[in-house]
């Protein structure tokens, strides 16, 4: 059975195609300026790499020349064989608690809840809508990046704000990276051999998030009514006190718009460094004695330490601290760093053991209180077992 992965931007189409027998990635792409000048796709199969300049003035246009295109080189024999369509969705505030047919009054959901997600959510419907236009009768399922955090008990979700601002508008934590975190949970049953553990998630990419989880459900995440919140990222604040927000706009005459910009694209390691939202690039930053990437890096590495911690706490100790994402995959010494600074709850990391890249590995000493792992995440993977496991069920 052959499913397709989408993840739709306001100018791009990503997607990955599943033999899901195997789960084994047929072909994968990327379709870029979408609805721009000089729009081109990329679509890697069987070890090649086709590039080419295509223009598409919609996504319309992009699902066309991609189902084209699949069979033209001969990645399928007909449409027929694409048997269902997984959508990342960004939010589905707290309605959605885990994945979902696509039926109309789903899609009225995802447009209503674009005041959550402005930059996300209409562009994830206009994948949706591309590919219900050319593929009517193949089931679709939508599958929200906030859905697997919707376990979180009300003390962790709610802000100490005025209750009303919940009721009338949904202010809350709803927490991101949903289908990372979802995907990481189910590995860590099969490396620990059970359903049953406490386990701390990092996720840290460009963007970061970390997720304590019991058992297989969300108990508490950093990102929260927004991505910005939580810890440092490439170029994302973090956590702030909201009061520098009417500060800075009075000090720079900045609208509220122009500020909630700035930390959202010129902060973070970017915003301390100067140099790169890019951690490689602070790395070499570092090694070329540039004091400002040192202090970003060292800001980054404690906002996940502090995160860690408390996590710590809050789940009543912990079986497993597993590192994931671009960042989380790859970077050597950050994770040692890291790790080294949560010696005082007893855990430790073998350097030796540590020096690889994006594998599934243990990094842990033997005697550390905590197992330590790198786990590759597999986002697009999760959205085709989901799409699989909501239409096998439907």
């Amino acid at each position: 059975m052959k499913i397709m992965s989408v993840n739709a931007g306001s100018s791009s189409l990503k997607f990955s195609l599943f033999e899901m027998d195997t789960k084994e990635v047929i072909a994968s792409g990327y379709f870029e300026r979408v609805t721009l000048e000089g729009s081109f796709y990329t679509i890697k199969y069987k070890g090649e790499k086709i590039v080419e300049e295509v223009e598409m003035e919609d996504h319309t246009k992009a699902v066309e020349i991609l189902l084209d295109r699949l069979i033209k080189l001969n990645i399928i024999e007909s449409l027929e064989e694409i048997e269902g369509v997984g959508h990342r969705v960004v939010h589905g505030s707290d309605v959605y608690k885990e994945s979902v047919l696509i039926k109309d009054k789903v899609l009225e959901d995802i447009d209503r809840f674009k005041t959550l997600a402005p930059l996300h959510n209409p562009a994830n419907l206009l994948g949706i809508n591309a590919i219900k236009k050319a593929l009517p009768t193949v089931p679709m399922v939508a599958v929200f990046d906030t859905a697997f955090h919707q376990t979180m008990k009300e003390e962790q979700f709610l802000y100490p704000v005025p209750y009303e601002w919940y009721t009338k508008y949904g202010v809350r934590k709803y927490g991101f990276h949903g289908t990372s975190h979802q995907y990481v949970s189910q590995k860590i049953m099969e490396v620990l051999g059970t359903k049953e553990y406490k386990a701390i998630i990092c996720h840290i990419g460009s963007g970061g998030s970390i997720s304590a989880v019991q058992n297989g459900k969300c108990i508490d995440t950093t990102m929260g009514f927004t991505p910005l919140a939580g810890i440092v990222m490439g170029t994302r604040s973090g956590d702030i006190d909201p009061s520098i927000i009417p500060y800075v706009m009075e000090q720079e005459g900045l609208n509220a718009k122009e500020v909630v910009d700035a930390l959202n694209k010129k902060s973070g390691l970017l915003g301390i460094s100067g140099v790169s939202s890019d951690h490689r690039d602070i790395e070499k930053g570092i090694e070329e004695g540039n004091e400002r990437c040192v202090l970003a890096d060292k800001l980054l590495v404690n906002s996940i330490v502090k995160y860690i911690a408390q996590y710590y706490v809050e789940l009543g100790g912990c079986d497993i601290l597993v590192f994931t994402a671009g960042l989380g995959e790859n970077a050597i010494s950050f994770r040692q760093h890291i790790v080294e600074k949560l010696e005082p709850l007893g855990i430790t990391i073998d350097p030796k053991k540590n020096d690889f890249r994006s594998e599934l590995k243990e990094i842990s000493k033997d005697d550390s209180k905590v197992k330590v792992y790198v786990i590759p995440t597999d986002e697009e993977l999760m959205i085709a077992e989901e799409t699989l496991r909501i239409i096998e069920n439907s």
